[in-house]
């Protein structure tokens, strides 16, 4: 008889220690925890207890605040409940998944609120946005158009229920995404700025705001711009079959 030749012992042997692995304790599903306003923020820049993070110059303020999927589903409710067929464009609803953890996360989004009372007229571009992780990912904004693409993939044809839900979502969409609309002097605008969901090895980020506009020359075009930057952290860990959780890493929020 034959003997199997070493390369297969050898695969066979790791093949079974693998599966062993898996079943007995080595299995687990990553974690993550919201993000949370980090302890070395820049200057000028404040952390309210509701958790946002507010720059300030003179009377011009802009906040951001990281927002969960519960908060998102509370603030859309209505557009929230129907597990697959729920309408909240930020969110999977109320949708329930199989694993260890029954939730999932379809973007990463932020409220940003622009409080104009210094300047005859502001902008703020969530194009020119990016979140910038510190083992190096990085996630650009995303567009109306790009959020339009996504959930057309979800519409079969163009009638009947499904595109409904479409028309739906792209109108809750263009009422409450932030836009680049110019912010004049007495005014607020608000929206919500949408990033791609975060990879699980990320945990503390920086969200940098590029070219925000404070004064236009005579012809309209900017003559003084700033880049700020938001730190955020978040908590970490793994989730065992057996109901262990255990944390990697916590979140520098001091």
């Amino acid at each position: 008889m034959r003997r199997p030749a070493l390369p297969i012992l050898t695969f066979l042997g790791l093949l079974a220690l693998v599966i062993c692995c898996t079943i007995v304790s080595c299995a687990y599903q990553p974690f993550a925890g919201p993000l949370k306003p980090a302890g070395d923020q820049g200057q000028g820049m404040t952390v309210h207890d509701d958790g946002s993070v507010v720059y300030q110059l003179d009377r011009f303020e802009l906040t951001l605040r990281p927002m969960t999927d519960e908060e998102l589903n509370r603030n859309f409710s209505p557009a929230s409940v129907g597990a697959t067929k729920s309408t909240n464009s930020y969110t999977f609803g109320d949708t329930e998944f199989t694993g260890l953890d029954s939730t999932r996360q379809r973007f990463t989004v932020f409220h940003a609120t622009v409080k104009n009372y210094s300047y005859p007229k502001v902008k703020v571009d969530p194009s020119r946005s990016v979140l910038l992780a510190g083992n190096g990912r990085q996630y650009r904004s995303l567009s109306l158009a790009q959020m339009e693409n996504y959930y057309r993939a979800y519409a079969i044809g163009y009638r009947g229920n499904e595109y409904g839900r479409l028309r739906e979502r792209l109108d809750l969409l263009r009422r409450t995404m932030l836009t680049d609309d110019i912010v004049f002097s007495g005014q607020e605008a608000e929206g919500y700025l949408v990033f791609p969901v975060l990879h699980d090895d990320v945990t503390d980020l920086r969200l940098i705001l590029e070219d925000v506009v404070l004064r236009f020359n005579f012809l309209g075009e900017p003559s003084e711009s700033i880049e700020l930057a938001y730190a955020f952290d978040r908590q970490l860990g793994r989730l065992y079959p057996d109901g262990r959780k255990v944390v990697t890493h916590e979140p520098n929020t001091q």
